[in-house]
Protein backbone atom coordinates (compact mmCIF):
# COMPACT_ATOMS: atom_id res chain seq x y z
CA UNK A 1 0.00 0.00 0.00
CA UNK A 2 1.43 3.38 -0.98
CA UNK A 3 2.03 6.01 1.66
CA UNK A 4 -0.36 8.44 -0.04
CA UNK A 5 -3.12 5.85 -0.08
CA UNK A 6 -2.62 5.07 3.64
CA UNK A 7 -2.89 8.80 4.38
CA UNK A 8 -6.11 9.10 2.41
CA UNK A 9 -7.92 6.19 4.04
CA UNK A 10 -8.88 8.25 7.13
CA UNK A 11 -10.26 10.98 4.84
CA UNK A 12 -12.69 8.48 3.38
CA UNK A 13 -14.34 8.15 6.78
CA UNK A 14 -14.98 11.88 7.28
CA UNK A 15 -18.47 11.80 5.73
CA UNK A 16 -19.30 8.58 7.62
CA UNK A 17 -18.21 9.99 10.95
CA UNK A 18 -19.73 13.42 10.34
CA UNK A 19 -23.13 12.21 9.16
CA UNK A 20 -24.44 10.93 12.52
CA UNK A 21 -23.41 14.17 14.24
CA UNK A 22 -25.12 16.23 11.55
CA UNK A 23 -28.25 14.11 11.70
CA UNK A 24 -28.36 14.41 15.47
CA UNK A 25 -27.86 18.17 15.58
CA UNK A 26 -29.99 19.07 12.56
CA UNK A 27 -33.17 19.15 14.63
CA UNK A 28 -34.13 22.47 16.18
CA UNK A 29 -34.09 22.62 19.94
CA UNK A 30 -37.33 22.54 21.88
CA UNK A 31 -39.09 25.89 21.83
CA UNK A 32 -37.33 27.05 18.65
CA UNK A 33 -39.44 27.43 15.51
CA UNK A 34 -38.68 24.61 13.08
CA UNK A 35 -38.39 27.14 10.28
CA UNK A 36 -35.90 29.49 11.99
CA UNK A 37 -34.09 30.99 8.99
CA UNK A 38 -30.70 31.05 10.67
CA UNK A 39 -30.97 27.36 11.61
CA UNK A 40 -32.00 26.40 8.10
CA UNK A 41 -29.07 28.40 6.74
CA UNK A 42 -26.60 26.73 9.08
CA UNK A 43 -27.87 23.27 8.18
CA UNK A 44 -27.88 24.10 4.45
CA UNK A 45 -24.24 25.17 4.65
CA UNK A 46 -23.33 21.93 6.43
CA UNK A 47 -25.25 19.86 3.88
CA UNK A 48 -23.49 21.58 0.95
CA UNK A 49 -20.11 21.08 2.61
CA UNK A 50 -20.69 17.39 3.29
CA UNK A 51 -21.98 16.82 -0.24
CA UNK A 52 -18.95 18.54 -1.77
CA UNK A 53 -16.52 16.69 0.46
CA UNK A 54 -18.24 13.34 -0.10
CA UNK A 55 -18.16 13.75 -3.87
CA UNK A 56 -14.40 14.32 -3.83
CA UNK A 57 -12.42 11.19 -4.53
CA UNK A 58 -8.76 10.64 -3.80
CA UNK A 59 -6.33 11.78 -6.47
CA UNK A 60 -3.22 10.01 -5.12
CA UNK A 61 -1.82 13.50 -4.41
CA UNK A 62 -2.17 14.40 -0.71
CA UNK A 63 -1.71 18.11 -1.40
CA UNK A 64 -4.43 18.18 -4.02
CA UNK A 65 -6.76 16.13 -1.82
CA UNK A 66 -6.13 18.43 1.14
CA UNK A 67 -7.09 21.45 -0.95
CA UNK A 68 -10.10 19.68 -2.49
CA UNK A 69 -11.50 18.91 0.96
CA UNK A 70 -10.54 22.18 2.61
CA UNK A 71 -12.21 24.38 -0.02
CA UNK A 72 -15.78 23.31 0.84
CA UNK A 73 -14.88 23.27 4.53
CA UNK A 74 -13.71 26.89 4.37
CA UNK A 75 -16.70 27.92 2.26
CA UNK A 76 -19.05 26.41 4.85
CA UNK A 77 -17.27 28.38 7.56
CA UNK A 78 -17.80 31.57 5.56
CA UNK A 79 -21.46 30.76 4.94
CA UNK A 80 -22.05 30.03 8.62
CA UNK A 81 -20.19 33.19 9.69
CA UNK A 82 -22.35 35.28 7.36
CA UNK A 83 -25.43 33.78 8.98
CA UNK A 84 -24.04 34.83 12.37
CA UNK A 85 -23.47 38.33 11.01
CA UNK A 86 -27.06 38.46 9.77
CA UNK A 87 -28.83 37.00 12.80
CA UNK A 88 -26.36 37.01 15.71
CA UNK A 89 -26.51 39.54 18.51
CA UNK A 90 -23.36 38.90 20.57
CA UNK A 91 -20.65 41.45 19.67
CA UNK A 92 -17.78 39.03 20.33
CA UNK A 93 -19.28 36.33 18.13
CA UNK A 94 -20.07 38.84 15.41
CA UNK A 95 -16.45 40.04 15.49
CA UNK A 96 -15.26 36.43 15.34
CA UNK A 97 -17.61 35.77 12.42
CA UNK A 98 -16.20 38.75 10.52
CA UNK A 99 -12.66 37.49 11.14
CA UNK A 100 -13.67 34.05 9.90
CA UNK A 101 -15.04 35.53 6.68
CA UNK A 102 -11.89 37.57 6.10
CA UNK A 103 -9.43 34.80 6.99
CA UNK A 104 -11.23 31.98 5.20
CA UNK A 105 -11.71 34.03 2.02
CA UNK A 106 -7.99 34.76 2.00
CA UNK A 107 -7.16 31.09 2.52
CA UNK A 108 -9.54 30.07 -0.27
CA UNK A 109 -7.74 32.50 -2.60
CA UNK A 110 -4.40 30.94 -1.62
CA UNK A 111 -5.70 27.42 -2.24
CA UNK A 112 -7.19 28.40 -5.62
CA UNK A 113 -3.85 29.96 -6.58
CA UNK A 114 -2.08 26.79 -5.48
CA UNK A 115 -4.46 24.73 -7.63
CA UNK A 116 -3.74 26.87 -10.70
CA UNK A 117 0.01 26.73 -10.13
CA UNK A 118 -0.06 23.01 -9.40
CA UNK A 119 -2.13 22.19 -12.49
CA UNK A 120 0.25 24.19 -14.72
CA UNK A 121 3.22 22.23 -13.39
CA UNK A 122 1.52 18.94 -14.29
CA UNK A 123 0.95 19.90 -17.92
Amino acid sequence: MTRAFRLLIPLAFIPTLAAPATQHTSHPQEGMPADAPYWEGLMDSMTRMHAAMSSTGPSADPDRDFVALMLPHHQAAIDMARIELTFGKDPQLRRLAQEIVTDQESEIQLMRLWEKTHLRKER
